[in-house]
């Protein structure tokens, strides 16, 4: 199948994030392909108004915006097929009345969206839809649960999910707005099992957009794919889902204190790349490949065995790749009166298949990354991102057909 030999080409995504790029972003021209996924996904922009249809759903290409929650649920025991069906024809009024700057229906406060602040909103179906009657004949290839990690230290208060909603927007006041409007929608089909907010900085001081960095001051995304590479990548060409892809979303603690402790050589060898620029450490700019065989005058590798920029490589992971989109976190909580703050990355990597893609990058990571020493994922769920949908029509129906 073309399917087979199209992801013979995957190649990695590089560090955890990613700030995506379409159309012109202050002061640098982002060319798209004709299906409009970005050429280059590498930066910010602000200020805009998306339209909510088109081949894909927005969010998964448009460029990063400064806030985001990502709200996952549960259904309710008495929601089948019809009653799911329902609520996506709701939640894509919602979508597209907040896309577009303007109130949703029944919007219990009118006055809060408008227009002009980056917002998307992004739909997904958790591994328990394809459970229900009539949509087990429909579950994608390749789409399944993360395994069990060694690293792994999974709390389920930040893992699994049914639905996804990702809402985005350049203010965390538009954002919170929206999850009500979600909330509210879904509760006679479903409850909130988690919400995970997150920031990124994904312009500099003068509005440029930047590839921004993740807490331990890492350039975090610059190896992402980009053009066809990019598409082919991400992009579902599977029966209903084409146009679509597949999502996985996971929760990284990062050991912020143990990471200041580290010397500034460590730290750049345990990633491969400098924290300044975010350049590779055998030389050139940021965009610039990795040289794997580049040796120092003692003969010994530049990009250590275990650098996580040699361990996720496409080289080492049969040229597989994949879309991430990062997010900083900051969580405090109070546990016997005493504050306890946990800080990271929500890790977001957009992929065709998840058990091609995802899961054997993730085991070699697993295996032998020096970043391992401050990371540790804490949370982790899996969902299908049905394809856009233009005027007239609704999120995920498709799957209905």
């Amino acid at each position: 199948m073309s399917k087979v030999s199209r992801r013979g080409v995957f190649g990695y995504a590089g560090a955890a994030g990613i700030a995506g790029a379409a159309g012109v972003v202050v002061g640098q021209a982002s060319a798209s392909t004709d299906n409009g996924v970005p050429s280059r996904a590498d930066g910010g922009i602000l200020g805009q108004t998306y339209s909510p249809y088109g081949e894909h759903q927005a969010g998964i290409f448009t460029p990063k915006t400064q806030a985001s929650e990502l709200v996952a649920f549960d259904l309710l025991p008495q929601t089948d097929k019809a009653a799911l069906g329902r609520l996506l024809r709701s939640w894509t009024g919602d979508v597209v009345a907040l896309t577009e700057g303007r109130a949703a229906p029944a919007d219990f406060a009118p006055d809060m969206p408008q227009p002009g602040n980056s917002f998307t909103a992004l739909v997904g179906l958790g591994p328990a839809v394809f459970d229900l009657d009539g949509l087990q004949a429909k579950r994608p290839a390749g789409f399944q649960e993360i395994p069990p990690m060694q690293h792994d230290k999974l709390d389920q208060r930040w893992t699994g999910g049914d639905l996804l909603v990702w809402i985005s927007a350049d203010d965390a006041t538009s954002v919170a707005h929206a999850a009500r409007r979600f909330v509210t929608d879904a509760a006679p089909f479903a409850t909130r099992r988690w919400s995970q907010r997150g920031s990124w900085r994904s312009v500099d001081a003068t509005g440029q957009g930047v590839t921004g960095r993740n807490l331990f001051g890492q350039v975090d995304g610059s190896a992402n794919p980009t053009g066809d590479v990019l598409t082919e990548a991400v992009v579902s060409d599977d029966d209903w889902l084409a146009g679509g892809t597949q999502l996985v979303v996971r929760r990284i603690e990062m050991d912020l204190v143990g990471w200041d402790e580290a010397v500034r050589d460590l730290q750049e060898a345990s990633v491969g790349r400098r924290l300044d620029n975010g350049a590779p450490l055998t030389g050139g700019e940021e965009f610039d490949d990795l040289d794997l065989e580049a040796k120092d005058v003692d003969g010994e590798l530049v990009i250590a065995l275990d650098a996580h920029s040699r361990r996720s490589h496409p080289s080492h992971n049969s040229g597989r790749r994949m879309l991430r989109r990062g997010l900083n976190y900051t969580h405090d909580e109070w546990i016997d009166g005493e504050a306890v703050e946990s800080s990271g990355l929500i890790f977001c990597a957009f992929q065709a298949n998840i058990a091609d893609q995802f899961i054997p990058v993730q085991r070699m990571l697993d295996q032998g990354d020096a970043l391992n020493e401050w990371t540790t994922a804490i949370g982790s769920a899996v969902f299908v991102i049905p394809p856009g949908f233009q005027e007239g029509g609704w999120i995920g129906e498709g799957l209905f057909a």
